[in-house]
């Protein structure tokens, strides 16, 4: 099958790469233009656009394949599939309509569980112990097609976005190849979704990124794994910065935001019911480092607050 690719994400490599190492023919590669990125505001290309040209394929950086150059370079490619993963953009109807056998959607959900913008990291947030990749036909709804392939991935205690996403990304190529290739042996027949069973993952805005001490200790906890290892859930202390990219959740009571426990180990902080362990800290300006580094530098003490 000639096959044509859209993705951005660092997930969506794999996808790419499977796909240029199987029986199809990857007839063209579009992501979005290089963006400033860094602490230099280097004009840095997405790591689609960076494996592609590894890859040695064709491919156009553009800002949308809605209109203009990007759709333009997008159809003059005639594929027979159009595979999109992780590309951040909703499709019209003449992009939707641009392959001649079916626009095929690679999605990091069991749909239609979490459809959205942030699948891999509200999985997380909610403490679901299980989620998985599904490939759709795409239509003109949010992740509403009807689904080709489905496999399962269980979600263990000690993953965050970056290790489940990294395998989300490995199943979701194989099972992304494997619905091409059904597609090229003949007709396929997606099962619909049941929209009535929908869930939903919203993009997580900075402020979402903020550690409440008027939650759960678990509920923080979920917050530090889905936001790790970018861009990492915030707090302040000492009217600075701190992010946390681990922590876990212990017995404790007292003032919600108040340091309760200060040991060898690290420090504890009460929440709205149970306390907070940071395991793995930054605190500004400075890399990461353990729980029981940031006490033994910055020596915090029962009863100070954090945020």
């Amino acid at each position: 099958m000639r096959v044509a690719f859209l993705g951005n994400d660092r997930w969506s490599v794999a996808a790419l790469e499977a796909l240029a190492a199987s029986t199809h023919e990857v007839v063209g590669v579009v992501t979005a233009g290089p963006k400033p990125a860094g602490r230099g505001n280097e004009l840095t290309p997405t790591p689609v656009a960076d494996a592609a040209r590894a890859l040695g394929l064709p491919l156009a950086e553009v800002d949308t394949v809605k209109t203009g150059p990007g759709f333009k370079a997008l159809a003059t490619t005639a594929p027979e599939v159009l595979a999109v993963v992780a590309y951040g953009e909703l499709l019209p109807p003449n992009v939707l309509h641009v392959p001649s056998t079916a626009p095929v959607n690679l999605h990091f959900s069991l749909l239609p569980e979490l459809r959205g913008a942030s699948p891999v990291q509200t999985a997380l947030l909610l403490g679901l112990e299980r989620t998985g990749v599904t490939t759709i036909v795409m239509d003109r709804g949010l992740d509403t097609g009807p689904v080709i392939l489905q496999r399962p991935e269980p979600i263990g205690p000690a993953d965050d976005a970056g290790s489940l996403g990294a395998r989300l990304a490995v199943l979701g190529a194989q099972t992304l190849v494997e619905s091409i290739d059904m597609l090229g042996a003949g007709p396929v027949a997606p099962r619909p979704q049941d929209h009535s069973l929908a869930t939903f993952a919203t993009r997580f805005t900075p402020e979402d990124r903020v550690l409440s001490w008027s939650n759960p200790a678990r509920v923080l906890v979920n917050l530090c794994r889905a936001l790790s290892p970018y861009p990492a859930a915030t707090t302040t202390f000492r009217d600075q910065g701190l992010k946390v990219f681990r922590a876990e959740a212990t017995f404790a009571a007292g003032e919600p935001g108040t340091i309760v426990r200060v040991d060898d180990v690290g420090f504890v902080v009460a929440t709205a019911d149970g306390g907070f362990r940071p395991l793995e800290v930054a605190p500004a300006g400075r890399k990461r480092m353990s729980g029981a580094d940031l006490v033994h530098g910055f020596r915090p003490e029962v009863g100070e607050r954090l945020g």
